[in-house]
This record gives C-alpha cells, structure tokens and sequence, in this order.
C-alpha cells in the first residue's frame, strides 16, 4: 500500500489498489493512479522505483516511459499503472478487472510485521 500512498502524495488522483491474487496468475495486485502530466507521471514511477528497492523488490520492467498516456513498473508481484486522464478512462482496468476486490490502501499504516509480509505494496 505503500506505493498507493506514495502516488497519492504525488498529486495523482483516484489511486486503486485491485487484490488480483485469486483471479491471475501472474501478479498479485494493481496498483492504478491518475497522474497529471507526462513529467510527473515519470516522476511517480521513478520514485515508486525506488520505494521498491527499499522493500528488496526490483522492477523488472518499465513500459511507456518515454510517451505521455501509460506508465507501467512491473515488480513481478503488483504492478503499477499509471495513466493519463483519458487512457484511464479508455483502459478501464477497474472495470476490465471487475471481480478484483479492491484494497482500501488510505487506510492506517499496517504494522511492521504486514508490511514486511506485503512487501512493495504493503
């Protein structure tokens, strides 16, 4: 949840966090956020970059980086998404990923013991 809150103090907007654990295979979670322009959503995923190696976790890929719509970081585990205003709305992944539950990421800090077991997104 970490990376949430760090998106959201990052002046991104609508921040989701979707448990994908029990509906795919390949990653837990999804992290998705509205950002406010091309620069500061670099800024975010580099600074969400970062945040991951101080749990131990590597983003393995970086997609989008360079255009203007969709920043991905794949950290195996969550991947972060970040969109402009309207490829938010032309993706949908909320609704894409409609049976995910969604985690309510704003909520207190978890403890040290969760986070060392939620690992980038806790």
């Amino acid at each position: 949840m970490e990376s949430a809150r760090l998106a959201a103090q990052t002046r991104c907007r609508d921040v989701a966090v979707l448990d994908l654990a029990v509906l795919w295979p390949v990653a837990d979670y999804f992290i998705i956020a509205t950002g406010s322009s091309a620069r500061q959503m670099r800024t975010v995923a580099d600074e969400i970059t970062q945040l991951g190696g101080r749990f131990g976790m590597k983003a393995y890929s970086r997609s989008g980086y360079e255009g203007e719509t969709w920043i991905a970081v794949d950290f195996i585990d969550v991947v972060v998404h970040i969109f402009s205003p309207a490829a938010r709305v032309y993706y949908d992944l909320e609704n894409l990923w409609g049976d995910a539950p969604k985690i309510p990421w704003d909520q207190e800090k978890p403890n040290l013991e969760e986070k060392a077991n939620l690992s980038i997104e806790g």
